[in-house]
């Protein structure tokens, strides 16, 4: 029998039967496999052609993206022998490298390509209950050892371990013989969907259910009202909400009809959007995109082309595709001189591998948009020579077309930065330039080809870190460089300059001057002179990237750089971890467009706003945040041990101002990873909410070492939404692991 998905897509019909398709991990390595689509509609089966090799699977929900045409490393580096309209890229969530593919003909790589998309897109389109209900047959087909469709007592039991259930013999065993409604002594389908739902029963929903509801059966219209109005602190036409939900989240027909809500409809609206801790208002751009580029915080990348470490890692333009596709809106572009007058893309002086500069810009043209319309800022490092500067001129101009900003946008000398509005679609230059933005109005740059600049550049600036370690003899010098005019003259709203001062700033600097800190100064600074640091940034941008210790690529917290308004705070993305977490938290909001509106003390020149002393400014409104950690859902297993079973413990962590710098933990729970339940309660005291972040970790305690992780979610604390709600816990790479949830409750009352 086939899933109804299939019924007349004769894409998804042709890929049930199976294709043979090249893999391609290299030039050399083209090998055919046999690849086919599962009845479930939901996995990928392929195996080698030689009898006897074993088989390996993909889930589609594990597919993130499938690009056409030769849009992958390993499928450029083919490109004269494969044509692209037979080629084709799967690229998976998290760190899971891709899976180049070369299909016999067009027709096919089409018919995969099309039929991949349309399965995507019906798991996108899945409502909570049916992802929950096909999560659980994924379990039922792991757990059923013989494939007979049905499960014993002893193949139930092995499945509690699987997911993370300790439960005792005498209980399951209880549960079972309730589910097995046939009594034959096995669960078949319907009867462990059932068993499961007796397992998963949420007595902490219940009693929130049970207080509401004045008959303890059904909330009525005006019971739900009551709980929308007092516990969840909505405002807006209460009553209009209501129905709505009602309309959406009620499963029974003879409820919609009384306008009320069961138990089932009501669970269902708790694990909804609606009912998460992120409120679903400000996930779209919701923000004044009309301000001036620095009234913005920009997600920013560094290093981009690196994959790995940064000594002797892959480069690769697949750093690019991803960090765009994360809405990251300021990459970085290493260049050197290349071989046959072509610039290339690396971390100098270390044995990172090389890609061409020309297919990075191509990459960044077919990618930079597609998840956000405002603009990417480039930022070139450059260490080439004028010949190969005119060279990397050329392709930009080439590749990117009207996309590349070549002069200001009315085309007169400007006053100040534009907005993200102002430059939606497109790609600017930050870089070194001759003279300043004014005298190419008034006719100052002679046209002499060439201009000299001091190199001021990352590399640079990582050796003075570095000076003190042998490993690097090469002495300093403040060298100068030539540029060519053509690649200055590109650089219009970002010119790349040496910092002096903040007091040389406030008398000199032009509003398009980017000054570049490592972490270490930029740390040094905002100590020493917060409120001028904050002042610099409301008139001008600044980038803060990872100081050159971190050849791990392991990130610094971004937090402090945010509170002092540095825009451009740039990250390893291709590293997981609380710095990436927070960048994820921030730019979750706003459309995932990369650009965060900054508060408005921060912006305002005279307001003097400074981190360090936030009870000083004028708007200050402190709040108590109240937190009561409720309950776990279905955690994900961190050992791969059979036995283990997490002991988990809930973290909340503040990351704010230095005032808000807070971590508290609740107790942990034993041997429950399945439903843990805690009724802790956190406090916190926020001095400035608006800059505040909250960070939710899931570890399993470990008396003896550290603590494994779980899971996590970030967010910002003006994104929260009160009453009760549940959090969908990220895995380590930020990427979601259904149906792993929190569910807690939130008060945020303003500080007497």
């Amino acid at each position: 029998e086939f899933h109804p998905c299939i019924q007349g897509d004769d894409n998804l019909q042709s890929m049930l039967v199976g294709t043979v398709m090249r893999k391609i991990k290299s030039r050399t390595w083209k090998k055919q496999r046999y690849f086919k689509l599962q009845d479930d509609c939901m996995t990928i089966w392929y195996k080698s052609k030689k009898a006897g090799n074993t088989h390996s699977t993909f889930s589609v929900g594990d597919v993130e993206a499938i690009r056409e045409g030769h849009q992958s490393e390993v499928l450029l580096s083919i490109a004269d022998e494969f044509p692209a309209d037979r080629c084709f890229t799967l690229v998976f969530r998290g760190r899971r490298g891709n899976l180049d593919l070369v299909a016999e003909s067009a027709e096919e790589a089409q018919s995969w390509i099309r039929g991949m998309k349309k399965l995507i897109e019906n798991l996108e389109n899945m409502g909570e209950r049916e992802k929950l209900d096909q999560w659980i047959g994924d379990w039922f087909k792991k757990a059923d050892k013989n494939n007979d469709g049905r499960m014993n007592f002893k193949e139930v039991q092995d499945l509690l371990k699987m997911m993370n259930v300790d439960m005792n013999e005498h209980h399951a065993h209880r549960l079972f013989t309730m589910a097995d409604k046939s009594q034959s002594g096995t669960l078949e389908d319907d009867e462990f969907v059932l068993f499961y739902k007796m397992l998963t029963q949420r007595e902490d929903v219940l009693r929130v259910f049970q207080e509401y509801s004045v008959d303890g059966q059904k909330l009525s219209q005006s019971d739900l009202e009551d709980f929308l109005r007092e516990e969840q602190l909505e405002g807006g036409d209460i009553e209009q909400h209501t129905k709505q939900l009602i309309e959406c989240y009620e499963p029974s027909e003879t409820a919609k009809l009384l306008n009320a809500m069961t138990f089932d409809g009501f669970l269902m609206y708790l694990g909804s959007t609606e009912g998460s801790i992120f409120n679903p208002q400000r996930r779209g751009v919701f923000q004044d995109m009309s301000q001036p580029l620095c009234h913005y915080f920009i997600s920013s990348s560094h290093n981009t082309y690196l994959m790995e470490d940064q000594l002797r890692g892959q480069s690769s333009i697949e750093g690019y595709i991803r960090a765009l596709s994360r809405g990251c809106r300021c990459v970085e572009v290493d260049c050197w001189d290349g071989a046959n007058g072509e610039p290339i893309v690396y971390h100098g002086h270390t044995f990172t591998s090389k890609i061409l500069f020309k297919d990075v810009v191509n990459t960044v043209g077919n990618y930079a948009f597609k998840v956000s319309e405002y603009p990417v800022i480039l930022s070139i490092e450059n260490h080439c020579s004028v010949e190969q500067q005119r060279v990397m001129a050329q392709h930009l101009n080439h590749i990117l077309g009207n996309k590349l900003l070549k002069s200001t946008l009315d085309g007169k000398a400007p006053i100040g930065l534009p907005s993200p509005e102002d430059l939606k679609g497109k790609i600017l230059l930050k870089a070194k330039k001759i003279g300043g933005l004014e005298e190419s109005f008034n006719g100052m740059v002679e046209d002499s080809m060439t201009g000299e600049v001091s190199d001021e550049d990352e590399a640079a600036e990582i050796d003075e870190d570095n000076l003190h370690r042998e490993s690097v003899r090469r002495r300093i010098k403040r060298s100068k460089q030539r540029l060519s005019k053509e690649l200055s003259d590109y650089v219009v709203y970002c010119k790349s300059v040496h910092f002096s001062s903040f007091k040389h700033s406030r008398i000199h600097s032009k509003f398009y001057e980017v000054a570049s800190f490592t972490e270490s100064k930029a740390r040094k600074h905002l100590r020493e002179a917060g409120p001028e640091f904050v002042h610099h940034n409301s008139r001008q941008l600044t980038r803060v990237y990872p100081s050159g210790f971190r050849t791990d690529s392991s990130n610094f917290n971004p937090q402090e750089m945010w509170n002092t308004g540095c825009q451009i705070v740039a990250l390893n993305f291709q590293t997981a971890g609380e710095g990436m977490d927070l960048n994820d938290g921030l730019f979750s909001q706003n459309g995932n467009c990369g650009y965060v509106l900054k508060p408005s003390f921060m912006t305002e020149a005279e307001k003097g706003f400074d981190p360090e002393t936030p009870q000083k400014h004028d708007h200050y409104q402190p709040v108590v945040l109240t937190i009561q950690v409720i309950s776990g859902q279905q955690l994900p297993k961190v050992n791969i041990k059979e036995d283990s079973i997490v002991d988990p413990l809930v973290r909340v962590e503040i990351h704010g101002v230095p005032m808000d710098q807070a971590k508290q933990e609740t107790r942990y729970i034993e041997n429950n990873g399945f439903n843990p339940v805690w009724y802790d309660t956190l406090r916190f005291t926020i001095h400035t909410p608006e800059l505040a972040m909250v960070r939710f970790v899931v570890e399993d305690y470990d008396k003896t070492s550290k603590n494994d992780f779980v899971g996590q979610f970030t967010l910002p604390l003006s994104c929260m939404q009160q009453g009760y709600r549940h959090i969908h816990l990220l895995s380590k790479d930020g990427t979601s692991i259904p149906p792993s949830s929190l569910f807690v409750h939130i008060r945020i009352t303003e500080l007497e």
